[in-house]
């Protein structure tokens, strides 16, 4: 038996996105998700989690998008004061005292909102970039929040969420028979996250992200998916 997590990335990122994460849980085969703490659409997010207790969620650690939720933070961020875009993040010029400041507070965030995440992962997977693993280290064991995994790789010093993360559901792995397929991919008795992006369309995601109208197509297979008999979801 191959246990199976979907996990829905960027949720907060817009109202789109959010209901789309939510319709992939109610009638598809998402169960987990991770949230963004400092954009558009996190309030929206936070409310709808509440009205879906059964959802777990998780904390989207963000690096690379959007404001960070604290001050006087000059390593993380531009001459606008916004978080440097990926391709302009240099990890060993990156303050990893600013960082914890910042991750820290977009976990308490979420805490303080009244949800306990149930795990860590990263917006453009910065969590797994070897200058940064120290942080992470130190806000998973802090928050008590396995992690995600580099691939087969687990990140050092921390639980990890999974035994194998697959992040090849996305742009042209977008395919109906992808989660057929687990069974050539995947060893009996292992669980494997999953990542996705399912999202229906609105201005904030496409002036925000690149990655947008296929969001429209992972929703749809996500809630079209019916599993192989040996694959269960957890």
């Amino acid at each position: 038996m191959i246990k199976l997590i979907v996990n829905a990335d960027d949720f907060g990122l817009s109202n789109g996105v959010n209901h789309g994460i939510i319709d992939s849980y109610l009638y598809g085969i998402v169960k987990s998700t991770t949230m963004m703490m400092n954009m558009a659409g996190t309030e929206h997010a936070i409310q709808l989690a509440k009205k879906y207790p059964e959802l777990r969620v998780g904390i989207h650690l963000v690096l690379t998008c959007g404001k960070p939720l604290v001050s006087k933070v000059p390593s993380l961020v531009d001459a606008n004061g916004y978080f440097k875009s990926y391709s302009a993040l240099i990890p060993s010029e990156i303050s990893l005292e600013e960082l914890e400041r910042e991750w820290t507070a977009q976990v308490k965030r979420l805490l303080h909102s009244g949800i306990k995440p149930s795990h860590l992962d990263s917006h453009h997977h910065v969590h797994s970039l070897e200058e940064l693993v120290p942080v992470v280290k130190s806000i998973s064991n802090k928050f008590g929040l396995p992690v995600r995994r580099n691939g087969h790789v687990a990140i050092d010093g921390v639980d990890s969420l999974s035994d194998i993360a697959l992040f090849d559901f996305y742009n042209d792995g977008v395919t109906l028979d992808y989660f057929d397929n687990l069974n050539d991919r995947i060893k009996d008795g292992l669980t494997v996250e999953v990542m996705c992006h399912p999202a229906y369309l609105d201005n904030t995601l496409l002036k925000g992200s690149s990655y947008s109208y296929q969001r429209l197509t992972e929703l749809e297979i996500l809630q079209a998916v019916t599993l192989p008999e040996n694959i269960i979801l957890v």
